[in-house]
């Protein structure tokens, strides 16, 4: 009686593949219409607007900055802050001249590297080609021995004359060792 856990409440929404209800069925929704010279004004007051605060906001921004820099400097340690400045700028350079030593040393060995990986690569590459056309050298020329035994049309009558008088018995069983059990005569 009553609820329970395990019944899902019918109340609430539909869910995405529901059909729409009959009564909102052939509905249109449309947006609301808009002036477009009104839409024209109120964009142009927006962009105005926002230009405004931006630039109100980088004046304060720069003012704050000003302020900063004079609190910072005002001071009767300002000297020491240059020079303590200018010495952190020369290591900054020196810093900066060793990296670029130090990746234009890498590059050249990266490069030198990739130039000797591509040179292996091309000798490889030549030595298969080579040991490709020697195999089909060897290939032609097996061809070509073997085709002084083939038969040709000026040869065909003195092949078929050595045939008819050397006759060949294929009619033959042999066992389980290869050898020839029983062989038919040639009639």
């Amino acid at each position: 009686p009553g609820w329970s856990p395990r019944v899902v409440p019918a109340r609430g929404r539909k869910s995405r593949h529901d059909p729409p209800a009959k009564s909102k069925a052939g509905r249109l929704k449309l947006p609301p219409p808009v002036d477009p010279e009104e839409l024209l004004v109120v964009l142009d007051r927006y962009r105005q607007h926002r230009l405004v605060l931006g630039a109100l906001r980088a004046e304060f921004r720069a003012e704050v900055l000003q302020k900063k820099r004079e609190e910072h400097l005002g001071g009767e340690d300002s000297a020491e802050l240059l020079e303590e400045h200018r010495r952190l700028m020369a290591w900054n350079d020196e810093e900066n001249a060793r990296q670029r030593e130090r990746r234009e040393e890498r590059l050249r060995k990266e490069a030198e590297e990739e130039k000797r990986r591509k040179l292996e690569v091309a000798e490889k590459q030549a030595r298969k080609m080579e040991a490709f056309m020697k195999e089909k050298e060897k290939e032609v020329l097996q061809l070509q021995e073997e085709a002084k035994s083939f038969i040709t049309p000026e040869n065909l009558d003195a092949r078929i004359e050595e045939c008819l008088d050397n006759p060949r018995n294929y009619n033959f069983a042999i066992d389980k060792d290869g050898r020839v059990v029983k062989r038919t005569v040639l009639s």
